[in-house]
């Protein structure tokens, strides 16, 4: 896979195009985002679906809101999982690659055979869907979902601001990455004049469980400097979370509180699930996380990528080894150049 990372010179047509295909479209509009999904997912799905649903479109979001964030739908806003395609229905496939099957979750995209308008801000997207609008330069795809909005023709309201506030927010780290643009401030800005609730997301982002602590415990006894201290990666296992009373969900903020490890250019969150191991990766410094999780089968941003790899942790660790060593060798050879 080769990932195309700069900015499409069609953005602005894009998005009338996704648009006029969401007016147009007469049946029941479904809108899915990816597994596990963040604040730039959920926000990302609420903020378009509550648009949809004031022009009086018939919309189903289906998405399993993790506990952190379950604070900001509404009750019966979202169902868990699709079982059934609508008649006639359109897909709306938000954060994430419409053709990725297995990150698609909410229901069997593989088996759906309507038209599809995909949003999203990843590189690794092959950008083939009936109408996209794919910008990896824009570092959330709520802020595309804002535009959207725009094109729409919606009138703005503070239901619809705040959940696309919480995708930037969250995926722009409260507006301190180098992905943040001009423009990102700006789309931040409308959103703020329409009524987004910051300072109520902010807070509800920063409290944490008392199993996440307990868990975090565990997770910082098996951290790891490898390469003169370039590298940091910890370890999560079943036993751990059953220890401290937590779940998945907890984990997924530790990769953030590794990366600002003094000296360290690669942040690794390492999931064992026992058949299978997800790497979390967060890189800085000239170092690709997106180059190392592509070439373990994964994608995503320069900066910020993952991969999941079919094997057990002492099949998969080696790989990634091997991927992180690839990549530290092609930064020092593009240093020597």
């Amino acid at each position: 896979m080769t990932a195309q990372n700069s900015g499409t010179p069609d953005y602005l047509q894009d998005v009338q195009h996704v648009a006029r295909c969401l007016l147009d479209h007469p049946g029941p509009i479904v809108v899915l985002a990816h597994e596990n999904p963040d604040g730039d997912a959920l926000g990302s799905v609420l903020g378009l679906t509550r648009a949809l649903r004031s022009l009086g479109k018939t919309v189903v979001a289906a998405l399993d809101v993790p506990r952190y964030l379950t604070f900001l739908p509404q009750p019966g806003e979202l169902i868990g999982n699709l079982e059934q395609w609508p008649a006639d229905a359109l897909l709306v496939v938000l954060d994430v690659d419409n053709n990725d099957f297995p990150r698609v979750a909410g229901a069997d995209v593989g088996s759906f055979n309507g038209p599809v308008v995909n949003i999203d801000h990843h590189g690794t997207n092959t950008r083939k869907a009936t109408a996209g609008v794919v910008d990896p330069t824009k570092p959330a795809a709520a802020m595309m979902v804002a535009d959207v909005v725009d094109a729409l023709g919606v009138a703005w309201t503070e239901d619809i601001a705040t959940p696309l506030m919480l995708g930037m927010l969250t995926d722009t780290g409260n507006f301190t990455f180098d992905s943040v643009t001009p423009d990102t401030f700006l789309t931040a800005a409308r959103l703020r004049g329409y009524g987004a609730r910051m300072g109520w997301l902010t807070d509800n982002l920063r409290q944490h469980s008392r199993s996440y602590y307990l868990l975090l415990r565990e997770v910082l006894g098996t951290l790891e400097f490898r390469h003169d201290g370039q590298v940091i990666l910890a370890r999560v296992d079943q036993a751990m979370l059953e220890r401290a009373s937590a779940s998945w969900e907890d984990v997924e903020s530790y990769v953030s509180l590794l990366r600002s490890a003094e000296g360290s250019r690669l942040a690794v969150m390492i999931k064992d699930y026992g058949e299978r191991v997800k790497f979390s990766l967060r890189s800085r410094g000239g170092l690709s996380a997106q180059n190392i999780a592509v070439a373990l089968g994964g994608g995503g941003h320069v900066p910020a990528a993952g991969a999941t790899v079919n094997e057990p942790y002492a099949v998969a660790r080696p790989l990634l080894d091997q991927a992180i060593a690839a990549e530290l060798d092609r930064v020092t050879q593009t240093i020597s150049a």
